[in-house]
């Protein structure tokens, strides 16, 4: 679990927050993206290839749901091992009776899988604060990206990562997750737990 430092997310996930000098450009609608530059032939074919769907009309999944981000799963992958995964769009406070298994030592991916509608977002972030007995031991920031509106479900995978080994790594972590983007959107944020164990039987 490595930690990502000089990036700017929510206060309450990092607390060096205001150390950042970083301004994140205006939001531009899909409409003006599309007016900007039209001459420009190989910016035009850019653009159209990044839009997709979104080029040719507003592209809504749920149209109840007024969100622009709607994180639908938080997937654990380790090799030679069946995923496990969270379900993000129900009560998110009993997340915390559900707790993940990772056998010590083991490498591990976290995917994350998610909806945009309506306009393009940027800057997505996925942000991990990681404690044991209510002490820190663990915060991290990766870098998503931007993605425009799609019909499909969009995902992103972080890097492999080694799950601690030896007896005083063993026990519960609590995790506090956030997605959130260069503008400070909380799209979603909540709560979860692992346990590393010697193996991945009890």
């Amino acid at each position: 679990m490595s930690a990502q430092d000089n990036v700017t997310t929510p206060e309450e996930f990092v607390e060096h927050e205001n150390e950042s000098s970083y301004k994140p450009p205006p939001e531009k609608t899909i409409e003006e993206i599309l007016q900007i530059d039209q001459e420009d032939e190989s910016l035009r074919k850019y653009k159209e290839a990044l839009l997709g769907q979104a080029q040719t009309g507003p592209v809504v999944v749920e149209p109840d749901n007024p969100k622009k981000v709607i994180v639908k799963r938080l997937v654990l992958v380790a090799a030679d091992r069946p995923e496990l995964a969270l379900d993000l769009t129900g009560d998110l406070s009993k997340l915390k009776k559900e707790t993940f298994t990772i056998k010590e030592g083991v490498s591990y991916k976290i995917r994350i899988e998610f909806l945009v509608q309506r306009e393009i977002v940027h800057g997505l972030k996925y942000v991990q604060k990681t404690s044991k007995m209510g002490i820190t031991v663990d915060k991290m920031t990766h870098m998503v990206g931007s993605f425009a509106p799609k019909t499909e479900i969009q995902s992103y995978t972080t890097a492999a990562e080694d799950a601690p080994s030896g007896m005083v790594a063993r026990g519960t972590y609590t995790v506090h997750s956030l997605f959130t983007d260069d503008d400070k959107n909380e799209h979603l944020k909540w709560e979860w737990t692992f346990e590393i164990k010697k193996d991945w039987k009890d």
